[in-house]
């Protein structure tokens, strides 16, 4: 494993010949800059009306904020994950820069490794700084902060880093195009689920909140973004609590202790199979 850290230089590298950076750089740029905006509004009418229902309002709102901020968060996270690792290997291959790299004393197993670390280490980074950026613009707005700060940021880039390892291995088989594709189908199915537990736990039907427990564990970047949610908020009580699972964002549920086992489990079984289906692939 000694070629691991020239690949993560190489994958690096590569990534800033094909410009990926700029474009997740100026979808951040206009994220933020319209969440300022939308932050900056909310808190204004709040101010401006006066509460006669025994929700916090203050609450409420940076609440349901930052919950937006997580998911355009968790959605750009994903988008840059995808853009690392959509052409590892079938995409590169098809234009020749592949075969080069997996000849000794590189390896497949090496390369693979290597491109996953590296873009496993710059989804995280960005998205603790996106968080970082989105909490201070809420914080210096509206005077709200989380509840639980680190822990929904450190759950976030894990997410990020299970959308990274689906993508690698849909490299394997898929054309680049093609893998972008099915990463964003299978993010969006992620999502789906949530909304369906959301919706099942509002219509008390356990067929539909099955459904969704299922797919968040098949897929746990969902499970990860709502044990997320659900922290942000972990000590609001009474009123605020009720209205704060009926909003836009009530689909957060705590995870339980075996998510984190499980999510590495998942992970070293996605690496697993990847590695074994590049070992058989003829290049």
């Amino acid at each position: 494993m000694r070629g691991v850290p020239i690949m993560i230089g190489y994958a690096l590298k590569e990534s800033l010949r094909r410009r990926v950076f700029l474009v997740v750089l100026v979808l951040t740029a206009c994220f933020l800059g319209l969440y300022a905006l939308g932050t900056s509004e909310a808190f204004q009418v709040v101010e401006e009306q006066n509460d006669f229902t025994g929700v916090d309002d203050r609450e409420l709102t940076g609440a349901t904020m930052f919950g937006l901020s997580m998911f355009a968060t968790l959605f750009l996270g994903a988008v840059l994950a995808a853009f690392l690792t959509l052409s590892t290997v079938r995409g590169d291959a098809e234009r020749g820069l592949l075969q080069p790299l997996v000849v000794r004393p590189i390896g497949r197993a090496v390369l693979l490794v290597g491109r996953f670390l590296a873009a496993a280490a710059v989804c995280a980074v960005y998205v603790a700084l996106v968080y970082t950026a989105a909490l201070l613009i809420t914080w210096g707005i509206g005077d709200w902060t989380p509840d639980r700060i680190v822990g929904p940021a450190v759950q976030l880039a894990a997410a990020t880093t299970v959308i990274a390892a689906l993508s690698l291995l849909g490299s394997i088989f898929l054309s680049a195009t093609a893998n972008g594709i099915a990463v964003f189908m299978v993010f969006g199915a992620g999502l789906v689920s949530g909304l369906l537990g959301q919706i099942g736990e509002a219509l008390d039907s356990e067929t539909l909140m099955n459904v969704a427990e299922t797919a968040s564990w098949i897929l746990p970047f969902e499970a990860l973004y709502q044990d997320g949610l659900n922290a942000i908020t972990a000590d609001s009580r009474g009123f605020t609590e009720l209205a704060l699972s009926l909003g836009p964002f009530g689909g957060a549920q705590a995870a339980g202790p075996f998510l984190w086992p499980w999510t590495l489990v998942y992970l070293a079984l996605v690496g697993a199979a990847a590695i074994a289906a590049f070992g058989r692939k003829d290049l």
